[in-house]
C-alpha cells in the first residue's frame, strides 16, 4: 500500500498540465500575478492592511431588535410609523423588583427613594412606577398622589397596602396581583439609547440598584429594549474578539502540527487571516453594520479561505517533496488546485446570492457581505499562498530529502483514505442505492421541520434582560408589547364622542383577547375617572391629561392628537404560539372597523411583526435552499462540462443539510433564522471537499486508467488535506458556542456539524456515486473516454 501511494505522489508531475480547458475558465491564473513580484506584492498588501484597519474602525453595531424584520413591507412601515409617533417602548428601561417582602414598610420606603434617585440619572426623560398613581380627583382640584409623603404605620399601613394592591391603574400593570413584583418603567433620551452613552446610563442605574436596595433582600433586574440592545452590542463586540483569537489559534496550531514547518504554517494560515482583515475592512468602508449575523463573518471567511489555502499549500508541499523548486511547485499548485478553489468560492457565492430572496433586509445584507467577503478571500488566498511560499520556503532540496522518508502523519491519513476508497469502489451500485435511500429518508424528516422564532433568541440569555422578561411573563402577563394603532379620519378630534367610543371598543376587544394582558390606553383613564371621580365628561378627561407629564401622554396619544394606541403585552412565546393570538385579535377588531368606518385600526408592535413575518420568512429561506441545490449542481456540472459531475454532487451536497435537519428534529428544535442561514451557507461551503475531489478525479481520469484506480488515486491525493481542513473549519465555527447569543451558538455548532457531515458525504457517498455514474456513462457511450 505504501508503494502505491508513492507512485501516486510521483504521478502528480505527469498530470500537471491536465485537460486543456480549465473548469474555472482561467480565473485561477489571478494567483500567478502577485508571485511575479513578491516583494512589491507584500508592499501593496501592507498598504491594503492599513486601509483595512481604518475600515474596521468604521464598522458600527446594529443592535436593533427589529433588524430581522426590516423590509419594504406595509406591516414593517406601519410598525416604524408607530415607533416614531409613540417612541416610548424603544427607549424604556424596565426595572423589575421582586421579593416576598416587597410591600413591607421599610422596603417600600427604600424603593421610593430608589425611584426618586432614578429620575436624576443622566439621560432620563421620566419614569412610571406604582408611586406615579394618584387618588381620584376632588371636584375642581388636582388629583393627589396615592402614596402620601409619610407612610402610615401599623393597622393603617396594612389597610393602605390593600388600597394600593387594588388600585386599578397599577394593579396587574405596575404591581403584580400578589404584591411581590413591581415594574418601574424608565424612559431614556433617544440620543442616549443610540449612542455609547447608553453604557454609562445603564451602569448608573445598576449602581443605584446596588446602593439603594442591596440590604432589602429584593431581587432587582433590568430589561427593556435599551438594555437588550446594550447586551447585544456587548455580546457582538466580545464575541468578535473571541472568534478572531480562537479561530486563528485553531488554524495556526493545526497547520504547524500538520506541516511541521513555520514557513508552511504561514503560507497556509496567514492568507485566511489577512482575508478576514481585508474583508472586514472593506465592509467597514462600504458602511456595513455589524449585527448578530455579520458577527459570524470572521469564522465564515476562515471557513471559505482556509480550505483552499490548505489545499494549495498541501499541493505545493507534495511537489517540493517530489523535487520541484519552490517557484515551479507553487505555480503548478495554483494551476492544478486553483481551478477548484475558484469553483468552491463560486458555490459559496451562490449560497450568499440565495439569501437575496429573503424579505429581511438584515439577511440580504448578510448575503451581500458574504458575497463580497468570498471574492476578497478568493483573491487573497490565490495570491498570498504562492507569495508567502516563495518568500519563506528555504532549502527545498534538504526539505525534499527529509520528508520523502519522514512523513508518517500524512502517510497515515493517505492509508486511511485509500482504505475507504477501495471499499467504496468495490460495490458502487449497492452503496449508491443505500445513499439514495438514506438521504431520501432524512429528507422526509427534514421536510417536517416547522419554523420557530422567539424574540429572546436575539438577546444574550446569560444576562439579566431575558431573566427579567421571564419574570414579567410570569407575573404581569408579559414584557413584549402588542399595540393597536388607531388613526382618526379628517375632521375627528381626540375628544370627539366617536373617537372616544372607538378607543373604548378597541380597548374592550384587546382586553378580552386571549393571551393579551396589561392593557393601557386613554380608555383606562376614562374608566378610572368614571369610577373614582364619578365623572366621565370630556372636560375632566382633558384636565387630567393636561396635568400628566408629557412623556407619559406620548405613550398613548401622539403629538398631533390624530392617533392613539391601545397597548397590550404578551409573553415571549414561539411565533407559532403568538401568531394565532395576533390573528384572532385582528379578526375580532373587524367588528370595530365596521362599526366605526373611517378609523384605521391596525395590530402592530414588535411581537406582532415577529409572529406574522418570521414563519413566512423562514419558509421562503428554506425554499431558497431547495432552489440552491439545483442551481449549484447545474453550476458545477457546467464548469466541469459533465452531466456525471452534475448528478454526482447532488447527494453529497444534500446530505449535510438533511442530516443537520434530522439532528434539529431529534432535539425537538425547528427551523430558526440562524439554522436556515447556517444550512444555506454550509451547503455551499461543504461542497468544497466535493469540488476538490472531482477536480482531482478529472485530472486522474485518462484513457486506459480504470475508473476504480482513478477514484483511489484522487482520494489518496486530496483526502488528507480534506480531512485536516474539515477539522480546522469545524474548530473555527464551533468557537461560537462561547457566545451569549442563542442564535449565534445555534449557527456555530450547526455549521460545524454540517461541515463534518460534508466530509462524511464526500468519503462515503460521493466516491461510490461518482464511480457508478462513470461506469454508467461508459456503458451508454460504449467507450472508455473519461466521463469527467
Amino acid at each position: 500500500m505504501l508503494e502505491k501511494h508513492s507512485e501516486n505522489e510521483v504521478h502528480v508531475d505527469k498530470v500537471e498540465q491536465g485537460p486543456a480547458s480549465s473548469i474555472a475558465f482561467g480565473l485561477e491564473r489571478i494567483g500567478l500575478i502577485a508571485v511575479r513580484a513578491p516583494i512589491l506584492s507584500c508592499i501593496i498588501l501592507l498598504v491594503l492592511i492599513v486601509g483595512a484597519v481604518f475600515g474596521i474602525h468604521r464598522i458600527k453595531i446594529d443592535d436593533s431588535l427589529s433588524q430581522l424584520f426590516r423590509s419594504d413591507s406595509r406591516e414593517f412601515h406601519q410598525y416604524e410609523e408607530v415607533t416614531k409617533k409613540f417612541p416610548a417602548e424603544e427607549f424604556d428601561v424596565l426595572v423589575v423588583v421582586e421579593g416576598k417582602n416587597l410591600l413591607a414598610r421599610n422596603n417600600l420606603e427604600k424603593l421610593r427613594d430608589f425611584v426618586t434617585d432614578l429620575q436624576l440619572v443622566e439621560g432620563t426623560r421620566g419614569l412610571v412606577s406604582l408611586f406615579s398613581a394618584r387618588q381620584a380627583p376632588a371636584p375642581g382640584k388636582l388629583p393627589a398622589a396615592l402614596f402620601p409623603p409619610e407612610l402610615p404605620e401599623g393597622a393603617d399601613y396594612d389597610k393602605f397596602i390593600e388600597t394600593v394592591k387594588n388600585n386599578e391603574i397599577i394593579r396587574g400593570k405596575l404591581l403584580s396581583e400578589d404584591g411581590t413584583l413591581a415594574l418601574i418603567v424608565l424612559s431614556l433620551d433617544p440620543e442616549v439609547v443610540a449612542s455609547s452613552k447608553l453604557t454609562k446610563t445603564v451602569g448608573d442605574i445598576r449602581a443605584l440598584m446596588k446602593e439603594d436596595l442591596s440590604d432589602t433582600g429584593l431581587n432587582v433586574q433590568l430589561s427593556g429594549v435599551p438594555v437588550m440592545q446594550l447586551e447585544i452590542r456587548n455580546a457582538v463586540e466580545r464575541d468578535g474578539l473571541t472568534y478572531n483569537i480562537l479561530g486563528i489559534l485553531a488554524g495556526c496550531i493545526i497547520a504547524i502540527i500538520f506541516f511541521r514547518k513555520v514557513s508552511f504554517m504561514v503560507a497556509a494560515a496567514f492568507p485566511p487571516m489577512i482575508a478576514i482583515l481585508l474583508a472586514l475592512g472593506a465592509l467597514g468602508w462600504a458602511n456595513f453594520n455589524l449585527n448578530m449575523f455579520l458577527n459570524v463573518m470572521t469564522p465564515l471567511i476562515m471557513v471559505i479561505s482556509f480550505s483552499d489555502s490548505m489545499q494549495l499549500t498541501f499541493a505545493a508541499r507534495d511537489r517540493l517533496i517530489a523535487g520541484q523548486d519552490k517557484f515551479t511547485a507553487f505555480k503548478n499548485a495554483v494551476l492544478v488546485v486553483g481551478p477548484a478553489c475558484v469553483l468552491t468560492h463560486g458555490t459559496a457565492g451562490i449560497s450568499f446570492i440565495a439569501l437575496q430572496f429573503s424579505n429581511s433586509d438584515l439577511i440580504r445584507k448578510f448575503g451581500e457581505a458574504g458575497l463580497a467577503a468570498t471574492i476578497i478571500a478568493l483573491v487573497a488566498v490565490l495570491s498570498l499562498v504562492p507569495v508567502f511560499g516563495v518568500l519563506l520556503v528555504r532549502n527545498e532540496k534538504t526539505f525534499a530529502v527529509k520528508f520523502q522518508s519522514a512523513d508518517a502523519g500524512v502517510q497515515a491519513l493517505r492509508n486511511f483514505c485509500y482504505w475507504i476508497a477501495v471499499r467504496m469502489v468495490g460495490r458502487p451500485g449497492l452503496f449508491s442505492l443505500i445513499a439514495v435511500l438514506f438521504v431520501g429518508g432524512l429528507g422526509v424528516i427534514y421536510a417536517n421541520l416547522e419554523p420557530r422564532y422567539r424574540l429572546a433568541d436575539q438577546v444574550p440569555d446569560k444576562r439579566q434582560a431575558v431573566a427579567a422578561s421571564n419574570r414579567l411573563d410570569a407575573k404581569l402577563t408579559g414584557a413584549n408589547p402588542v399595540n393597536v394603532l388607531i388613526q382618526f379620519p379628517k375632521g375627528e378630534s381626540l375628544y370627539s364622542p366617536e373617537t372616544l367610543q372607538t378607543i373604548a371598543d378597541v380597548h374592550a376587544t384587546v382586553e378580552k383577547a386571549a393571551g393579551v394582558g396589561n392593557v393601557w390606553s386613554v380608555e383606562t383613564l376614562r374608566r378610572w375617572l368614571a369610577e373614582k371621580a364619578g365623572s366621565a365628561d370630556v372636560a375632566t378627561l382633558k384636565e387630567y391629561v393636561s396635568v400628566i407629564p408629557e412623556h407619559l401622554v406620548r405613550r398613548f396619544i401622539d403629538a398631533e392628537q390624530d392617533a392613539v394606541v391601545v397597548a397590550g403585552r404578551v409573553p415571549d412565546k414561539d411565533s407559532s404560539q403568538l401568531l394565532p393570538i395576533v390573528d384572532k385579535l385582528d379578526a375580532e377588531l373587524d367588528a370595530v372597523r365596521k362599526k366605526h368606518p373611517g378609523y384605521e385600526v391596525a395590530v402592530t408592535g414588535l411581537a406582532a411583526i415577529a409572529a406574522r413575518n418570521s414563519a413566512s420568512m423562514i419558509e421562503k429561506l428554506n425554499r431558497g435552499l431547495t432552489v440552491e441545490f439545483a442551481l449549484v449542481a447545474i453550476f458545477i456540472g457546467l464548469a466541469f462540462r459533465s452531466w456525471v459531475v452534475m448528478f454526482a454532487c447532488i447527494l453529497p451536497g444534500i446530505f449535510p443539510v438533511v442530516m443537520s435537519g434530522t439532528v434539529l428534529w431529534a432535539m425537538g428544535e425547528g427551523l430558526q433564522f440562524a439554522s436556515v442561514v447556517a444550512l444555506t451557507v454550509s451547503f455551499g461551503l461543504g461542497l468544497s471537499a466535493t469540488i476538490h475531489f472531482l477536480n482531482r478525479l478529472r485530472l486522474e481520469s485518462k484513457p486506459g486508467v480504470g475508473s476504480a484506480l482513478a477514484v483511489e488515486r484522487a482520494t489518496v491525493l486530496v483526502g488528507p488535506a480534506l480531512i485536516l481542513t474539515t477539522v480546522v473549519l469545524a474548530c473555527g465555527l464551533v468557537v461560537t458556542v462561547f457566545s451569549d447569543l442563542p442564535s449565534l451558538r445555534l449557527f456555530g455548532w450547526l455549521s460545524a456539524f454540517s461541515m463534518v457531515m460534508a466530509l462524511v458525504a464526500d468519503l462515503f457517498i460521493l466516491r461510490p456515486t461518482a464511480m457508478w455514474l462513470i461506469n454508467l456513462h461508459a456503458k451508454l457511450q460504449g467507450t472508455d473516454k473519461p466521463a469527467i
